[in-house]
């Protein structure tokens, strides 16, 4: 379990932040970008999780914790042994994402197939998710590009892109399982 006996240390007035191996870096490293914004998920998780119904607020409290994980995951750099990579760190697993896709598919059948795209909107609980999935696609483009320049935990990969979807789903199912859509309907407005 984590103690935090002092909120802050003045350390990171020069600009850089320590990752979780004590390696400090600048404060807009591509790293702290990603894991950054994955911190911004969980504080939108968590005003969605506030205005869904009660069914949906549990699952959203297990994300929650799952972001805390892929945080750490993001903050502890995967360093490269000669034969083996080092594993010691806390990372996002294969179970986790499995998780995501079962909810998923058990959200899913509720819903009508979709006929346009939806815009983001609805009741506030579903427009908080939809907030959480563009904020998690951003995330996800961040790690992508992370992925590209060093090693990464590909599961973490897998996470975020079935959590966009997974708040994406969520959504719709918040609007009367998708009764309440918003859809999008092209060149209305020409």
């Amino acid at each position: 379990m984590v103690t935090l006996n002092k909120i802050y240390t003045k350390t990171g007035d020069e600009g850089t932040t320590s990752l979780g191996n004590g390696v400090r870096t600048e404060k807009f490293s591509l790293r702290v970008k990603t894991y950054g914004s994955i911190d911004e998920i969980n504080s939108n998780v968590g005003v969605a999780a506030h205005y869904a119904d009660k069914a949906l607020q549990t699952n959203l409290k297990n994300i929650q914790n799952d972001l805390f994980d892929l945080g750490a995951d993001f903050c502890n750099p995967i360093l490269e042994d000669k034969n083996n990579i080092k594993t010691s760190e806390l990372r996002v697993s294969y179970h986790q994402v499995k998780r995501i896709e079962q909810e998923i598919d058990l959200m899913n059948i509720s819903l009508e197939p979709l006929k346009s795209f939806v815009l983001p909107g609805g009741d506030i609980a579903a427009c908080h998710l939809h907030l959480c999935r563009t904020v998690c696609r951003r995330a996800e483009r961040y790690a992508v590009e992370l992925a590209s320049k060093e090693l990464i935990n590909s599961e973490s990969l897998k996470y975020l892109n079935r959590l966009s979807d997974w708040f994406f789903v969520a959504a719709r199912c918040q609007n009367n399982n998708g009764s309440t859509d918003i859809l999008w309907v092209p060149g209305s407005n020409l």
